[in-house]
């Protein structure tokens, strides 16, 4: 592997992070529910990683900014633009893929 130094690969690492956040920004059309059942993660889990972070550097963000930073605007304004209903479908993957969530 490529000897990259600490300051690059952080550097690298919040360019990748900024452009999935971007990228989920833009896909709009993708449910969190989806991502939860291909990929074990939604944008509220990557909103939650962020707050944990901060915690984790002594900085206290609450959940509303967490999310706004994922989202891109407050999560109540996304979920009324682009949040739809489940399938049962959906709900039924995403209880066998995630007991207890």
């Amino acid at each position: 592997m490529t000897e990259i130094d600490d300051k690059t690969r952080t550097e690298l690492e919040a360019a990748a992070f900024r452009r999935l956040v971007q990228h989920l920004r833009e896909r709009t059309d993708v449910q969190n529910i989806d991502l939860m059942n291909l990929a074990g993660f939604c944008r509220n889990c990557l909103s939650r990683w962020y707050r944990e972070a901060a915690e984790g550097q002594g900085i206290a963000i609450p959940d509303p900014e967490a999310r706004e930073i994922v989202y891109g605007m407050p999560y109540k304004e996304w979920q009324a633009k682009h949040q739809r209903e489940a399938s049962a479908e959906q709900k039924a993957a995403f209880a066998a893929g995630n007991p207890g969530h």
